[in-house]
């Protein structure tokens, strides 16, 4: 680890950042309480995002009950069938992971349905193989587990910050599709979701996050560090979709602006793919093709 990265374990310093975007040279104090104009008015549509605004609340809440009823159902089935669901979740820095997550397992038994979240690997887990954390994370017979973050760590954020070797990062790549080509031949239904937003709208939710009383937690040197490595971050996520999107294992990239739709993308994906008994389709619904997609091809390219 180099001495930059290493900096990154400090309290973040949020001194006044500059940064180019689509050209022109910006100031952004993340200290100053209100929220800069350009990234307020840019946000929502950055990236591409189809939506000028986001989904009424009232609509997105009707909508979730019915998909967290059908969740209900789905958990049923893997239990009575010993079915495994294994769900990883990534994409940059408050691209609302979390929040997704939580949702998809509000209601599900938490005994059988749980999340992983790994901290940094102990120098023990260092010197093992790099899959063998997450290997012991698997879902056993009827369970349903997320990753929020996962061994994907080593395709983006680990060469960007300096957490691994060059050497380590290309043999990541090459070694990642034949691991999961045993994760789907074990019959794990197998899922892998890159939550895609535009640039202003990260920063908006850093500066929601620095200026929250119930968020500042979240709020990393990471999250300032990242800040002014965007393009980095950009040529990493689309090497590593373009090397890892397999006909077995398949990237499902989600344009992710409004979390509500985001949310209901994810869960709606999930259930339209497993088979699990009386499963009410019109209660499912539709997917949203603007929003939701496969592969390198339906990654934002601002």
């Amino acid at each position: 680890m180099d001495d930059e990265a290493k900096n990154l374990t400090e309290p973040p310093d949020t001194r006044p950042l500059r940064l180019v975007i689509d050209g022109k040279e910006r100031e952004f104090d993340m200290d100053d309480p209100d929220l800069p104009d350009w990234i307020a008015k840019r946000a929502m549509k950055s990236g591409g995002y189809p939506y000028p605004k986001k989904l009424k609340n009232k609509d997105y809440l009707k909508e979730l009950e019915r998909l967290q009823v059908e969740l209900v159902k789905l958990q049923y089935w893997l239990q009575a069938t010993g079915s495994r669901v294994m769900a990883l979740f990534e994409g940059r820095d408050a691209a609302g992971k979390g929040g997704t997550i939580f949702v998809t397992r509000q209601y599900m038994n938490p005994r059988t349905a749980r999340n992983v979240a790994l901290p940094k690997p102990t120098e023990k887990e260092r010197g093992e193989w790099y899959f063998q954390r997450y290997v012991a994370q698997f879902p056993a017979a009827g369970e349903f587990v997320t990753f929020d973050r996962s061994w994907y760590n080593r395709g983006v954020v680990e060469p960007v910050m300096g957490f691994c070797t060059p050497a380590e990062h290309r043999k990541f790549l090459e070694e990642v599709p034949h691991f999961e080509r045993m994760i789907t031949n074990e019959g794990i239904h197998f899922f892998k979701f890159w939550l895609d937003i535009g640039r202003e709208m990260q920063l908006k939710r850093f500066h929601d996050r620095r200026h929250s009383k119930l968020k500042i937690w979240k709020f990393s040197p990471i999250d300032v560090a990242g800040m002014s490595r965007w393009d980095d971050y950009t040529e990493k996520r689309d090497t590593m979709v373009a090397r890892t999107h397999k006909a077995f294992a398949p990237w499902t990239v989600i344009h992710a602006n409004d979390k509500r739709r985001a949310r209901l993308a994810v869960i709606r994906r999930i259930l339209l793919t497993l088979p699990y008994a009386d499963r009410d389709l019109d209660a499912i619904g539709a997917e949203d093709q603007r929003i939701i997609g496969e592969g390198p091809n339906f990654l934002d390219k601002g």
